[in-house]
């Protein structure tokens, strides 16, 4: 079994099968995709019959592929979400990503369990019953500092295996802890379905009524990127690096996964201890560059520590990368003096009035030290656009071409042994795990005409491993592998990956030796395969883990008999119903998030102690967001540094409320 304190998993996302493939390719240890339903986007599902074909490749490289079952159900889904495990199991799936804790009160097979960010895992007490529950991985709020992740880390045991997010879009809100969306829409975020209300622009007041700031997007954070803390979270205990992106495209997928492929490789240079925790070497065919795939800024948010310049407040679009500035304007195009190369169909934008406007690079041509632009839109059109004005690119289209095509391979190293024996020759491969295989075939032996290049043919034979999953590299144990063991050029080959064993030169002809290699290989394949083994799913410890709290409320998001089952088995005596029941009639906490605004435009009173003159005079009243008739207020717990945005459900969905429990058996889990 793996040790998972030694590997490190880089965990990309899929929105389809089809990325999936890419993902592995690119250097992903494991995939998080969504199956048919219940996963928590509820446009990124895909059929079981296409997460079987994902579950086959992915581990041919021993990559795992884990289905989000994630949202939270009602008694009426119960049933059809143990079958959606079932078929999971049976499609080789290695673990359920998983909100709702009334599915670990059902039968679900012995499937491995991953506690979702859903969970909000915030504290160690709650990520120490959740593993003691029976969850392997537990993927905590990206809201926590590198020590508050040290804190988790020193209390779960030794063999669950702590996720976190490294890149992409933030929520927020504290996962699982927003509401807002079912209450302005009646679309739950709990089961999928995110209006996405934290990306409008909203004008701030005072509890005067006094505006603050106007119509910024003061609940759109940026985007999420670790990069410069990857050593410190390893060594603060994570093991697991996930990327967010379930929504997004192909090369989004290659260029993130690619870029931090090539971060995590360069650790494990540093640390042999540690080692990827799938087999295979990715060589990238472009070179990664997470600044031009869509993100709104770049933060690593809270890990070290608050800071208040995590807001993108200005827009939730993509900017892309500064180019240049306007140097000229004329009746079709205007010019732009720029170090960077352009190319026709770039996208460009550049910002007016708070507004970020875009365009489009019908034409370009360089002139000298500038660049001529001739845009699709007419140039009257371009409204405030003028000399002086700073371009961004937000889509370099040569750049996005080579993620059209082929960008990556990946081989799992292979060394080999030729040899002769009593009727014939013989080959033996062993792949970076350990894995050997041998291939035999009769032939009448003839001493080789020349004996001094039979060697060398034999080697540049079997080294045409072509399309296969596999490459030739020294053999296990030899050192650490080489980035390229063969010259595609020139066919050479890194002499001590091959092995000849025989009483002196024989003549070997080609076709015996490609039927060798062919048999070898196909062994080989389907060797892995067989060996690979699933996790088994963690037993919950005996008695039952006592739940940190003795009351749940609506935040708890509990919305189903199996779910209250769960949490009265763990000692909870008093559970009120999730927000989505529609039991809570007054305003509450719609979000609650750790991003403060009066921070971000400093007027949080921990930042004006001390200072002179202003030191009392800033107090954390509540204010007001608005976006036109809608209203919330927010309420500011400086205890525990949370802003909490409050509200209530609109009258209209009240009334569409679905009845808290539905009269239905479930398969109890058997223990």
């Amino acid at each position: 079994m793996q040790n998972p304190h030694r590997h490190l998993e880089l965990l990309a996302p899929a929105k389809t099968a089809a990325i999936g493939r890419e993902a592995v390719l690119h250097g992903a240890d494991a995939v998080y995709i969504g199956g048919p339903s219940f996963g928590a986007r509820d446009k990124a599902g895909n059929s079981i019959a296409d997460i079987a074909a994902l579950v086959e490749y992915a581990h041919r490289f021993h990559a795992k592929i884990y289905v989000t079952l994630n949202t939270i159900l009602h008694d009426a889904e119960l049933e059809a979400a143990r079958k959606l495990a079932y078929d999971c199991h049976d499609a080789g799936v290695d673990a359920l990503i998983v909100q709702d804790m009334g599915l670990l009160e059902l039968d679900l097979l012995p499937i491995d369990l991953h506690a979702s960010t859903q969970c909000d895992i915030r504290t160690p007490e709650k990520a120490r019953f959740l593993a003691e529950v029976g969850f392997s991985q537990l993927v905590l709020a990206r809201e926590l500092t590198i020590e508050e992740i040290k804190a988790v880390r020193a209390v779960v045991p030794s063999d669950t295996v702590i996720e976190h997010f490294i890149h992409g879009a933030l929520c927020v809100a504290y996962s699982g802890q927003c509401n807002i969306s079912h209450a302005h829409t009646g679309r739950s975020a709990n089961r999928g379905d995110c209006s996405q209300a934290c990306r409008l622009p909203y004008t701030l007041q005072d509890n005067k009524g006094q505006i603050v700031a106007f119509e910024k997007h003061l609940l759109s954070v940026k985007d999420n990127n670790q990069s410069a803390n990857l050593r410190a979270l390893i060594a603060a205990g994570v093991r697991s690096f996930k990327i967010e992106g379930r929504y997004k495209d192909a090369p989004y997928v290659k260029n993130i996964t690619g870029h931090y492929r090539r971060l995590l490789d360069e650790i494990l240079d540093e640390q042999p201890e540690l080692h990827a925790a799938s087999s295979g070497k990715t060589r990238l065919l472009f070179t990664p560059d997470p600044d031009k795939t869509f993100h709104r800024g770049a933060t690593d948010y809270f890990s070290n520590g608050r800071k208040a310049d995590i807001g993108a407040f200005d827009t939730p679009t993509f900017v892309g990368l500064e180019l240049g500035t306007v140097t000229k304007l004329g009746d079709t195009w205007f010019e732009m003096e720029t170090n960077a190369d352009l190319s026709n169909s770039d996208g460009l934008n550049y910002l007016h009035k708070r507004e970020v406007l875009g365009l489009q690079a019908n034409v370009v041509e360089r002139r000298g030290k500038v660049w001529r632009v001739f845009p699709n839109e007419p140039m009257h059109t371009l409204t405030g656009l003028r000399i002086g004005l700073t371009i961004s690119r937000n889509r370099d289209h040569a750049w996005e071409q080579t993620l059209t095509k082929k960008s990556a391979e990946r081989k799992i190293r292979i060394s080999a042994s030729f040899s002769e024996t009593p009727e014939g020759f013989a080959l033996t491969l062993q792949d970076e795990d350990g894995i050997t295989v041998f291939a035999n075939s009769t032939f009448e032996k003839q001493p080789a005409k020349n004996p001094s290049e039979a060697e060398n043919n034999v080697r540049e034979q079997l080294a045409r491993f072509g399309n296969t999953d596999f490459e030739l590299d020294a053999p296990v144990g030899a050192g650490h592998a080489r980035d390229n063991t063969l010259d595609r050029e020139h066919g050479s080959l890194l002499h001590d990956a091959i092995a000849i064993h025989w009483s002196h030169p024989w003549f070997v002809p080609s076709s015996l030796i490609n039927h060798l290699r062919r048999a070898a290989v196909e062994q080989l394949e389907a060797a892995r395969l067989t060996t690979y083994t699933r996790l088994p799913r963690k037993p919950a410890v005996e008695p039952p883990a006592r739940y940190p709290e003795e009351s749940l409320t609506f935040l708890s998001n509990v919305y189903n008999s199996a779910a209250r089952s769960f949490y009265a088995k763990h000692g909870v005596k008093l559970i009120e119903a999730a927000y989505e029941a529609h039991e809570e009639a007054g305003d509450v906490p719609l979000m609650i998030t750790r991003h403060c605004i009066r921070y971000s435009l400093s007027l949080c009173p921990k930042q004006a102690k001390g200072v002179i003159g202003v030191q009392g005079q800033v107090r954390a009243e509540p204010m007001t967001l608005v976006n036109g008739s809608e209203k919330l207020r927010l309420e500011f717990d400086c205890r525990k540094c949370e802003m909490h945005v409050m509200g209530k459900a609109k009258k209209h969905i009240l009334k569409s409320a679905p009845p808290t429990t539905v009269p239905v058996t479930f398969h109890p889990r058997r223990d």
